[in-house]
């Protein structure tokens, strides 16, 4: 019956869904991290200023940022499956796009189409919460929140062997190829999610929020090319605080808005999005020092030396260790919670970034501190989407999920223009090439840190009572009947209109809190709640019409029952559960 997708979605998830998700956000993090290894030598290869060739880098920057709560609010109102497909589509085209040419201008049209791919990590953290059950959903969301950290680890390597040995625009043919593969997995292994949200797309508020965003993002990105006290960049910046606040007030009238503020300034929501910030921060110091500290000359007295790839080779276990710390998460989250987890997570970042100030001479001594770090940041990165979906309705999980990576992304745009700066301020001139110094690569590892301790700060602030809802909050499913059922037990349950009676067993006792959830003619959920200590429940119908009532409870079997509703009266149906089962 069409009821089972909506009542229970874990059944639809198979076991190579997981993989297959975590491997839409590695593709991800490859494009993102695509032309890092040839990013000096742009300017020549596009026969441009460097000026210019920046906005290769920033117009990928910038549609990631707009599209990623975009995707995130499209996914929950259209399909987070569709929505995802659309994602990887767009980056195919900009990457088919980029490998076709050498000029500036359909490059960065190219690279702004890749950046709508920054979607995919919401949409798969949606997608896992929707179907997933909840003994894997932890270790789930673990990997596809870590992925954008293991494929920018091992794509650093790959993409510096090829740019080393092959000509540059291999790079887009082999990102388009991986894109084409993702689809096509994603169409075979995973399905869609039956769940929406209600309203529709509020595009005002999208144009609003992508405005804002240009207009805050540009001058973090291109402020030391401007100068950072410039007319454009204080006016841009000017304009981005009035735009985000008229946007802000905009979205607090609007009946179904692109992000719930409301929501979002929740103290759980609001503290774990600044976290994200601070974590995003940390993840890109190191991923942004260690290459140039490692390819440095042995001349200059404490550069390594290295080429490029074998560069990119010590940078890698940051990205694999954070692979590897996903089941980790799982079983410390199950057991203390995921702020619990936020917090060693940070630690373990703190102690790297300490350790790293003392561990800078040998190409060793770099791996190690990849290593701790990478480590810190994925149990990290894991905690904070378990920490956003214990603190959102089941229907707002994409934008919700959305605008924290959008969190994560401003951090690191954020550390890109502040080390930039530091970098360039305390770099040495030499034959009118400036060359960063060591103190440099130590004040940026400071920073890193003090960005940890702000964090440590917010996720101690974080409600302690966060570890008992994230583990009891299982999938969305879940999570939208406890939503109701809170709801209803708040006052009297009897609606004018609905279905009420009592939840029986076989023997005509009551079953106290079970779960009831009505379900109307297209599968859908209209509704839900937990019975009472009587038994009782009541359901209110949105109209008349025929409807499914499923009832689960600990120690029987689920229960479906069609009924249907005139729309005039209450219907008095009590709900007798099969005999014991395997507890539910």
């Amino acid at each position: 019956m069409s009821h089972t997708t909506t009542d229970e979605p874990a059944r639809r998830a198979s076991g190579a869904t997981v993989p297959v998700l975590a491997f839409a956000g590695i593709v991800v993090a490859v494009m993102q991290t695509l032309l890092v290894p040839v990013i000096k030598d742009l300017p020549r290869l596009l026969d441009t200023s460097p000026s210019n060739a920046s906005w290769v880098l920033t117009s990928t920057l910038l549609s990631g940022a707009v599209a990623t709560p975009i995707m995130g609010r499209l996914g929950d109102l259209f399909g987070k499956r569709r929505m995802l497909i659309a994602s990887l589509s767009v980056m195919v085209v900009g990457a088919l796009l980029s490998a076709l040419t050498d000029a500036l201008v359909p490059m960065i049209v190219g690279r702004t189409l890749q950046g709508f791919a920054m979607g995919a990590i919401p949409l798969g953290i949606g997608l896992m919460r929707d179907m997933l059950p909840r003994e894997r959903l932890g270790s789930a969301m673990a990997l596809m929140s870590s992925s954008i950290g293991v494929g920018g680890g091992l794509a650093l390597p790959a993409a510096a062997l090829v740019a080393q040995h092959t000509d540059w625009h291999a790079l887009f043919y082999g990102a388009a190829g991986l894109g084409v593969l993702s689809i096509a997995l994603t169409l075979l292994v995973v399905p869609e999610s039956p769940l929406r949200a209600k309203g529709s797309f509020d595009l005002p508020g999208a144009l609003g929020l992508s405005a804002g965003l240009i207009l805050f993002l540009l001058p973090i990105s291109k402020g030391s090319d401007w100068g950072w006290s410039s007319p454009t960049t204080l006016g841009l910046s000017a304009a981005a605080v009035v735009v985000l606040l008229l946007w802000g007030l905009m979205e607090l009238r609007v009946a179904a808005p692109l992000v719930d503020l409301r929501t979002t300034a929740r103290r759980e929501v609001l503290l774990t999005n600044l976290a994200s910030i601070m974590v995003g921060v940390s993840f890109f110091v190191i991923s942004l020092v260690l290459p140039q500290l490692l390819q440095l000359p042995d001349e200059t007295g404490y550069g390594l030396g290295q080429s490029m790839v074998v560069a990119g080779l010590c940078v890698a276990p940051l990205g694999l260790t954070m692979m590897f710390t996903a089941p980790v998460y799982a079983r410390l989250s199950a057991r203390y919670g995921p702020r619990t987890t936020l917090i060693i997570g940070l630690v373990i970042i703190g102690a790297g970034y300490a350790g790293g100030l003392g561990l800078m001479s040998a190409a060793w001594q770099t791996v190690v501190t990849s290593v701790l770090i990478g480590a810190g940041i994925g149990l990290a990165y894991s905690s904070l989407p378990a920490l956003i979906i214990s603190a959102v309705p089941a229907s707002e999980t994409g934008a919700a999920n959305g605008l924290n990576t959008l969190m994560r992304s401003i951090g690191t745009s954020v550390s890109s223009a502040v080390i930039g700066m530091v970098l360039a301020n305390t770099s040495n001139e030499v034959g009118g090439v400036a060359v960063p110094t060591l103190h440099g690569f130590r004040v940026s590892f400071l920073i890193a840190a003090g960005a940890v301790a702000v964090g440590l700060v917010l996720a101690f602030f974080l409600p302690r009572g966060t570890t008992a809802v994230s583990r009891l909050r299982a999938s969305s499913e879940g999570d939208a009947n406890l939503a109701r059922a809170e709801q209803a037990l708040a006052g009297p349950a009897q609606p004018p209109h609905g279905f009420r009676g009592r939840v029986l067993s076989p023997e005509g006792a009551p079953v106290p809190r079970a779960k009831v959830t009505l379900i109307d003619r297209r599968g859908r959920q209209a509704g839900a709640t937990l019975s009472a200590a009587d038994g009782s429940y009541a359901l209110a119908v949105p109209s008349g019409g025929p409807y499914v009532l499923a009832a689960r409870a600990a120690g029987h079997a689920p229960l479906a029952h069609a009924a249907t509703h005139d729309g005039d009266r209450p219907v008095d149906l009590d709900l007798s559960l099969p005999g014991e089962t395997v507890p539910a």
